[in-house]
């Protein structure tokens, strides 16, 4: 085996098998719907690399653990504990994302998205950085960032538009409908649907959204079975085994040109950009109302921007002074100093 640096089996939240030319990539932490932590991203960055310079590797397959989720994106319950209270800390994060994107994209191997649910947020744009992709049925794909306080910077905003096209790629980023796995396919964002639903243990195809959330929770004989992702996988795999790896290789880097020209114009601009929007209300709002299960005040801001108040600071603008101590940069809002107590803004003790 000849892979240039030390193989790495150590892997605390992701998968790595390597068989007959494969190597599979797996997100293991189903029970956050396969979001990323920024330990996950690490360690993807590194399985990626290791797949890339194993030359006992032809193929590499990228999947998430389960039948509900492909990658839900970023563990948005990290976000509203550690970076909406550290956003120089997501500058950090964003390197590594960054990292890991671009570990799929410079490979110099097919990567195959296997997607055995949902492809949402990051999760989406991991998908897109992927050069081939097979959906199961009941899955789908999506962007979520305008509803959770943050802009889909990480690949969708630059890719989508390549994807599915100008107006279809507008309605997915500011709308965050869910796109299903026919339209997906019908819009270029996969290659191949597969049947994922069956019905007393019968396959069937074209189900309805009823019928998906029946199989997904097993009632009424619907039930949720991967084998056919898995066999149209495989066979996806066997064919790009049987083509030149040089060939191959050049040909990706060559495809890349748009893919890589949008990313490396725009995504260190976002890497700033989100670190410095992270202090501001609408991630603190939305990640938030996310993790506590509430629905998002999305009026409030546009309500006080309305009547001349402040909808980026959450107490206005760090514009007074205390009186009595001194301290500078209060928020506008607040009616008393909040290192010595006195009153602000004219409101008596």
């Amino acid at each position: 085996m000849n892979t240039l640096i030390a193989e790495r089996t150590d892997f605390a939240e992701i998968l790595y098998e390597k068989r007959d030319w494969v190597a599979r990539i797996t997100l293991n932490r189903p029970q956050a719907y396969n979001a990323y932590s920024t330990a996950t991203l690490a360690e993807l960055a590194a399985a990626f690399r290791q797949a890339s310079f194993d030359d006992e590797v032809a193929v590499i397959v990228y999947t998430g653990a389960g039948d509900r989720a492909f990658c839900t994106g970023g563990d948005v319950k990290e976000y509203a504990a550690k970076y909406t209270r550290s956003p120089r800390d997501y500058w950090k994060y964003m390197g590594l994302f960054s990292a890991y994107i671009e570990s799929i994209l410079n490979t110099g191997k097919p990567v195959i998205a296997r997607l055995n649910g949902m492809a949402v947020g990051g999760g989406n744009e991991s998908h897109l950085a992927c050069d081939l992709s097979i959906i199961a049925e009941h899955a789908y794909v999506g962007q979520v960032g305008t509803g959770v306080g943050s802009v889909a910077a990480g690949g969708a905003t630059q890719w989508l538009p390549m994807f599915v096209g100008d107006r279809r790629a507008r309605y997915m980023l500011m709308t965050n409908r869910r796109v299903p796995a026919y339209q997906a396919l019908e819009w270029g964002l996969v290659n191949e649907v597969v049947p994922s639903l069956k019905k007393d243990g019968t396959f069937i195809t074209r189900a309805t959204p009823e019928q998906i959330v029946k199989a997904q929770k097993g009632q009424d004989g619907y039930s949720i079975d991967l084998t056919r992702l898995d066999e149209a996988v495989n066979a996806l795999c066997e064919e790009l085994i049987q083509k030149f790896p040089e060939c191959t290789r050049y040909t990706k880097q060559q495809v890349n040109f748009w893919k890589d020209f949008a990313w490396h114009q725009t995504i260190g601009h976002a890497r700033d950009w989100l670190s410095i929007h992270y202090t501001s209300w609408e991630p603190m709002e939305g990640m938030n109302a996310f993790v506590e299960k509430r629905p998002a005040d999305y009026v409030k801001l546009r309500q006080k921007a309305a009547a001349g108040e402040s909808s980026e600071f959450m107490w206005g603008p760090f514009a007074r002074e205390c009186a009595r101590c001194g301290t500078k940069y209060l928020p506008d809002e607040f009616e008393y100093c909040g290192k010595c107590g006195a009153a602000l803004n004219g409101h008596s003790e």
